[in-house]
């Protein structure tokens, strides 16, 4: 299963870079990166056709596959940590700290590097986490419906806090740009921030990959997770710490992406039960195809002009919502 959601995330990917205002064809896109990754050698394609591939086409889908991928995989964890199945980065606060460390830097510094974006994003969800943490109450009275609450009383604050940051601007332009911006948005991809993104999923989601076992051993419930010689709060925090990077990072980059963290985990668990060594893999690249996807509906469906992609998954994952809702309920933990 994963070997065949690899080669769909693929062929998903090699589809979007061809589609556009210019066409290229798949085969096309394929020599064209063979070439600038392995100096394969020119081939029919013409030199603007390769300039739209790398300068514009490829950035973006490579920050739709990574963003997927992370926001999936930190709504699978963060689901199984408070064993709750309506979790997610929206839930506790994650992407409104980071939308907050993003406003900041934008609405009252003016505007920075991609790293500054990503340094804000990731303080802001960082911050955010450690005061859900906070709120919650101390360690032997913390528990997961605790942190889900704290985490709902976090995110309506810090977005109260960038909504005022956007009211009070003197730049209607920045405020503009910030709200398309909390909408979800891969129109501006820039090396340095995908990078850091890259290399974030990369690290993060491989150290949850080899600690699936304490995650399952977590979501069965802190005295199932004591009995294997694990501390469930010390372990929650670290997680949740870590969980809390990868999502800043991403959120800097792509802004406000809702959904692909609380629907994509759980057809995950459909599909391959509730062992999180297998569900993590598996939601990573069902949200990287599912992001793609949403996002050549947005540059396309009105070209020239673009649609948030926080749209269009908002349009996608209500249905599935619902859908989930009308069937068996998919538990957030191991059977």
């Amino acid at each position: 299963m994963i070997a065949a959601l690899a080669s769909a995330a693929t062929i998903a990917a090699l589809v979007a870079v061809s589609i556009g205002p210019v066409p290229i064809a798949p085969a096309s896109v394929v020599g064209i990166i063979g070439d600038g990754l392995f100096s394969t050698g020119h081939g029919d394609w013409s030199d603007s056709a390769q300039q739209i591939v790398w300068a514009t086409r490829l950035p973006r889908v490579a920050m739709a596959l990574v963003a997927g991928a992370v926001l999936a995989v930190s709504g699978a964890v963060l689901q199984a940590l408070v064993r709750n199945s309506l979790a997610d980065p929206y839930l506790l606060g994650l992407n409104s700290g980071a939308s907050t460390g993003v406003a900041l830097v934008v609405l009252v510094i003016g505007g920075g590097s991609a790293l500054l974006f990503s340094g804000a994003a990731l303080a802001g969800a960082i911050g955010a986490v450690l005061l859900v943490l906070m709120l919650a109450g101390v360690a032997n009275r913390r528990g997961p419906l605790r942190l889900v609450l704290a985490g709902l009383a976090v995110g309506y604050a810090l977005n109260a806090a960038t909504s005022f940051l956007v009211f009070s601007s003197d730049s209607p332009e920045a405020a503009r740009s910030v709200l398309f911006w909390l909408l979800g948005s891969l129109a501006a991809v820039q090396p340095a921030a995908l990078a850091a993104a890259a290399v974030t999923a990369a690290v993060g989601i491989g150290i949850l990959i080899a600690i699936a076992p304490m995650i399952d051993a977590l979501a069965s419930g802190d005295d199932s997770a004591r009995s294997a010689g694990i501390d469930p709060e010390r372990t929650r925090i670290a997680v949740m710490v870590g969980v809390s990077a990868m999502v800043g990072v991403t959120v800097a980059a792509v802004g406000g992406v809702g959904f692909i963290g609380l629907v994509v985990p759980h057809l995950a668990r459909r599909l391959a039960g509730g062992r999180h060594r297998v569900v993590l893999p598996i939601s990573a690249l069902l949200g990287a195809i599912l992001l793609v996807a949403a996002d050549t509906v947005a540059r396309t469906a009105f070209a020239p002009q673009e649609i948030p992609v926080g749209v269009i998954t908002g349009i996608i994952g209500a249905p599935f919502l619902l859908l989930l809702l009308r069937t068996p309920s998919s538990s957030a933990h191991t059977p």
